[in-house]
Parts: structure tokens; sequence; C-alpha cells
């Protein structure tokens, strides 16, 4: 088992600065396009409503996404949690570490399915939880990732052969 660091951190997942960007650039191009096109050739009123109430959704997304991928997700010994303090989820609620080719998952990452429901939250492109799912992954490192699944499963396992 690895040992932590001065933090008591046992794995760290952050956004990729190539992904970050790109996911940023693609929702922030689709906002701006969203915007610019009724305003050049508009056309009926309503769908000029429409197109640029999801532009405004569009450039709100990626903002919300920028600031979410400069946060990290941390592995302590007692929980899983966000750099910003939220918990994901406290080791001892974790039932199973969901990461196959098949799984409802985020890109380059896994799901964390719980005991019990906890409250809805979201940071585009880093996690999402819903009910007793925790996603992690989006824009991060698919390495990163994998080695936080995997620290998190040995832990669960090791947890299981004591009791």
């Amino acid at each position: 088992m690895f040992k932590p660091d001065e933090n008591g951190v046992y794995a760290r997942v952050h956004a990729s600065p190539a992904r970050r960007v790109f996911a940023y650039a693609v929702l922030f191009v689709l906002g701006a396009l969203l915007i610019y096109l009724p305003l050049v050739q508009p056309p009926s009123l309503l769908w000029t409503i429409v197109m640029l109430g999801m532009g405004l959704s569009a450039l709100w997304g990626a903002e919300m996404l920028r600031r979410a991928t400069t946060n990290v997700i941390e592995l302590t010994e007692t929980e899983v949690r966000d750099s910003s303090g939220i918990v994901l989820a406290h080791m001892d609620e974790i039932e199973l570490v969901d990461r196959g080719v098949f799984a409802f998952k985020p890109s380059n990452g896994f799901t964390l399915v719980l005991r019990s429901k906890k409250p809805r939250g979201w940071a585009p492109g880093l996690w999402w939880r819903l009910g007793r799912r925790v996603g992690v992954g989006g824009v991060t490192s698919a390495g990163q990732a994998k080695f936080m699944a995997e620290q998190i499963a040995f832990r669960l396992t090791s947890r299981s052969e004591t009791n």
C-alpha cells in the first residue's frame, strides 16, 4: 500500500490541461454560435429566444467547467473529496467501484456506488453525484483516475477481509 503525502492524501485526480482547454473551447464556441446566428439571420421570434437561451446556457456551462476544473479530487484514508472541501463520499459509505467498459461512468473515470443516497452535486468535467452514485472523471487524466479507482478498490477489499 502507498503512503500518504504530508497532507494525508493517497491519490489525486486533476483535469488534464489539454482536455480542459478543448472542452472549454467547444462549449464556448457553441454558445457563441448559438448567440451569433439568430442575431445575423433572425429566424422566427420563438427560435431566436430559444437559440439565445441555449447560447447563454452553453456559455454558462463553459464558465462552470472552467471554474470546476481548477479543483482536484483527493483520496484520503477516510474520504474522497474535492480540493474545495466538498466531500464526495466517505470511505465507509462506498460499496463498489465500477470502472468497467460498459459502466455508467464519466469519460476517463469511474463510478462509486454508495450505501445510501447523497445530495446531488456537480462539478462539470470533474465529478457528479446523483442518488447513490458518484462519478469521477470527464476531462481528467485516465491514468490518475485509474490509480485512484484501484486504491479505493484495494481499500474496499482490505476492509471486507478484516470484517
